[in-house]
């Protein structure tokens, strides 16, 4: 009955083996890690903080200062990653030009975490991916970072940082 013709009429599903993905996909110096944290632009820093503090439950960290990068950061503890609250530290803040085109704040950028930086970065610009800096800076976890250009990351603004 049913069962018969659902079982004839279903479509074959191929299954592709790690070897078809790994065939057209070079070696490299470098492995690409886990997700390290999604960080989000906030006009609002203790407003957003009692979101997920006291609204949420999620258990969030305190305000920390990165002048060099111009942001004040909040670090949201999720199971599987964090969310980083950004918010502008000085005139400068590349956050406070970010904030000036989205009012109510957003997505900035994802990061995610790299096993050689200095190698990822050589490989990179070979493969004429802008980076936004010459060297590495040390980012809020007190490791390095980069930042990709989002023109060339598909129009999402891409931080690697050293695992």
């Amino acid at each position: 009955g049913l069962l018969t013709r659902l079982q004839t009429s279903a479509p074959t599903i191929r299954t592709l083996s790690s070897n078809s993905f790994s065939q057209n996909i070079p070696s490299c110096l470098w492995k690409l890690g886990r997700l390290n944290h999604v960080a989000i632009a906030v006009p609002d820093l203790e407003k957003a903080q009692s979101l997920y503090k006291d609204v949420l439950g999620a258990q969030v960290s305190e305000t920390v200062a990165l002048p060099e990068h111009g942001v004040y950061t909040v670090f949201v503890e999720l199971e599987n990653t964090k969310l980083e609250l950004l918010h502008p530290l000085g005139e400068k803040s590349p956050i406070a030009s970010f904030l000036q085109k989205n009012k109510t704040g957003g997505m900035h950028h994802i990061c995610i975490e790299v096993d050689d930086i200095k190698a990822a970065m050589t490989e990179l610009k070979k493969k004429k991916i802008r980076i936004l800096s010459e060297e590495p800076k040390i980012g809020a976890h007190g490791k390095p970072v980069i930042f990709l250009h989002p023109k060339d990351c598909h129009g999402v603004l891409v931080e690697l940082e050293q695992a």
